[in-house]
């Protein structure tokens, strides 16, 4: 089979990652461990752990791409797609480290953020609904139907 290739597409449901690439050969890694596909493999469908799939083009050069699992098929032993819920390319390992590190702490800040504004509208309810059952939810001067009914 020389001269053969593999096309390779990763996708995310917001965007197209890998399109079409031409690869010689690919290595990703399942719960059974990591395998290589190429050009010529059998038709089979695996599910990706969270790992880096790794491939070599036509002309030398070695791809990255760390995928947040996945579902990965190959068929007609020519076609390998990725469909994940993330993705980030890189051409150097050591900078995908990096930006797979980067990304992450953005993620982890985020849900931070998120967990710390749930307390405080969750705080800010609890509040409202104790004055509102103390009576004291009309404006300053106003008397609340439950505070005319404790002083009838």
């Amino acid at each position: 089979m020389t001269g053969a290739k593999l096309d390779l597409t990763i996708a995310t449901p917001l965007d197209m990652v890998v399109d079409r690439a031409a690869a010689v050969s690919l290595r990703a890694e399942d719960d059974s461990g990591s395998f290589g596909i190429r050009p010529g493999h059998a038709d089979f469908i695996t599910m990706l752990a969270p790992s880096v799939v790794r491939w070599l083009a036509p002309d030398g050069t070695r791809h990255f791409c760390a995928v947040d699992g996945g579902v990965m098929t190959v068929s007609g032993g020519a076609t390998v797609a990725i469909a994940c819920r993330e993705a980030i390319v890189g051409d150097s390992l050591e900078t995908l480290v990096r930006d797979v590190a980067r990304v992450r702490a953005a993620q982890l800040d985020a849900g931070r953020r998120v967990r710390v504004e749930t307390v405080r509208l969750h705080a800010q309810a609890v509040r409202q609904m104790l004055r509102y059952l103390r009576g004291s939810t009309a404006p300053a001067g106003e008397r609340t139907p439950a505070v005319q009914e404790r002083e009838a």
